[in-house]
């Protein structure tokens, strides 16, 4: 019997109507990551046949794998149950909507080994958040408000661009509820528990294909960043 190779590095992709790019998002990771990668694309049972694509994909390359959901939908807990199946010594998780930079993560892997937790960042030196006027002020606004009441120097607390030693998910419970709020809550617990955190420029860009999952309409925009609030303040003060 063959022995099963060990995996270097997992990269999971939490999915929902991504037919227009996950094809090319699984591409480029291949081409990027080297050595024994495993690619988890978590997918919330997507109506426009996603999980269909990856299905067909991970039949002719192991490195592909699928998990598809069906109940407790949404980013965080598709990134959690990724997680949980990663058999990886890094993990990394990023949107497959190819906003983020696969080229970027063989640079973030690479300071894993002296950081245990290292952040795709918009908001540091070589970074910019290249999105909308109101996105970009709101996220902005919301990292501001959590490095005054957190005070963490880190600067791109709701990136959702993150890989981390396998290790520290022991010490750190992962709270998924949320949009992007289980990020800053993520960060914070590293940071408080004394893990070294490294950030790393790159550029957030628009999608150009498919739709966003988050809305452009200021009230929408302004309700998650009501929501970002109360978890900012949630985990500083209630020490959860």
């Amino acid at each position: 019997m063959e022995s099963q190779k060990s995996v270097d590095v997992s990269v999971v992709l939490p999915t929902y109507n991504e037919k227009q790019n996950i094809k090319e998002m699984i591409r480029q990771l291949l081409f990027y990551i080297k050595g024994n990668v495993e690619i988890i694309v978590s997918d919330d049972n997507s109506p426009d046949g996603t999980w269909k694509i990856v299905e067909t994909i991970s039949k002719k390359d192991k490195r592909v794998k699928l998990i598809r959901r069906f109940k407790d939908k949404g980013v965080g807990p598709s990134i959690w149950d990724g997680i949980k199946a990663s058999k990886g010594k890094y993990i990394a998780w990023m949107d497959c909507d190819l906003t983020m930079p696969p080229s970027l993560l063989p640079k973030m892997f690479a300071q894993l080994e002296d950081y245990d937790v290292v952040i795709g960042s918009r908001y540091t030196k070589g970074g910019k958040d290249d999105r909308s006027f109101i996105r970009v002020v709101t996220s902005r606004l919301i990292n501001l408000f959590a490095n005054i009441v957190l005070n963490f120097k880190i600067k791109d607390y709701d990136s959702g661009f993150v890989a981390a030693r396998k290790g520290v998910f022991d010490k750190v419970k992962f709270n998924p509820e949320g949009h992007g709020e289980y990020c800053i809550e993520f960060l914070y617990k590293c940071a408080k528990k004394g893990y070294k955190v490294k950030e790393i420029g790159y550029v957030f860009t628009e999608r150009k294909l498919g739709e966003s999952k988050t809305s452009q309409y200021v009230y929408s925009v302004f309700l998650y960043g009501i929501k970002y609030i109360q978890r900012i303040l949630k985990v500083r003060f209630l020490k959860i």
